[in-house]
Formats: structure tokens, C-alpha cells, sequence
């Protein structure tokens, strides 16, 4: 005679079965939610200050370029971007640090010394070394950066 609390073998599988089931489901589970969720609950990183280099290179009233190779993560994506700067100053104290992307459609302006203007290839836009617009299509200046200087070394805030 059976007891009731005897279990068939046919109900044990089934246990056995449904528990190794949900071990196996909770251990992809708990680490698929974990790399969802895991970028978000980072938080946004804070912002930095991104050395250029020496004040020396600066020339006296001319922009200078500066270029620096920086890591961005995004999500679980880490690209290598070069961010290229220009810097001016008039007495080599004071400085302004502009973008050399034209605020047109993002094409890349260079500095001509001859002319002491700022040409975008693209739409024939042209700014001051101040970065102010000139004339062209730009619908503004240069974008600038705010600039700290520590122990003779440039600094911009990342945006």
C-alpha cells in the first residue's frame, strides 16, 4: 500500500526535471539582465578635463592645432576618436580654444596664415581667428571649449 507522501517516479521526474529547468534558466537570466541593465545603472561618466600639451606651443596671435586621440565608451561600444583643437592667444596668458568642425555640416576648417582666416573646403565658409563667421553658409562661429591652464599644459573641458 502506498503512503501519501510516497511520490511516483513519474512525478519525481517531473520535479527533478522543472528544478534543473529553472536553475538553468535563472543562470542566463540573472547575467542577461545584469548586461542589459548594466551600462545604465553606471550612470553618465563625469565630465574631464583633456590635456592639449605645452603653453609654449601656442604662437602669439596666430591658432595653433592641437590634436589628442581620446577613448569614448559608449554602452558596451569603446571607439577611438581624434579630437583636433584650435588654440589662440594674444598675450600667452590668456586662451581660446575652438573646434575645427565648421557649424555648417560638420566639415573640418583649417587655419590659413596668409589670409589670417579660418576656410571650410565644403560650402566655402570662412571665420575669423576668433572663430567668428565671416561669411559663407556657417549659420555661427566656431564652437569653443572651456580652457584651464595647470603647470604650463593646456586644458579643455570634455563635452
Amino acid at each position: 500500500m502506498k503512503n501519501k507522501q510516497d511520490v511516483s517516479r513519474r512525478d519525481f521526474m517531473k520535479m527533478a526535471i522543472l528544478a534543473i529547468g529553472n536553475v538553468i534558466g535563472l543562470s542566463l537570466t540573472i547575467p542577461g539582465v545584469a548586461y542589459i541593465l548594466g551600462p545604465v545603472l553606471k550612470g553618465k561618466q563625469v565630465e574631464g578635463w583633456i590635456q592639449l600639451g605645452s603653453t609654449t606651443k601656442v604662437e602669439i596671435d596666430s591658432p595653433t592645432l592641437f590634436k589628442v586621440n581620446l577613448q569614448r565608451q559608449t554602452g558596451w561600444v569603446a571607439d577611438e576618436e581624434q579630437l583636433a583643437v584650435y588654440v589662440l592667444t594674444e598675450n600667452g596668458q590668456d586662451f581660446i580654444a575652438m573646434s575645427n568642425v565648421c557649424t555648417h555640416l560638420g566639415c573640418h576648417v583649417r587655419w590659413v596664415t596668409e589670409q589670417n582666416k579660418f576656410f571650410c573646403p565644403c560650402h566655402d565658409g570662412v571665420f575669423d581667428k576668433y572663430g567668428n563667421v565671416v561669411s559663407g553658409t556657417p549659420p555661427r562661429a566656431l564652437d569653443r571649449y572651456e580652457v584651464k591652464t595647470q603647470n604650463a599644459q593646456l586644458y579643455i573641458l570634455e563635452v
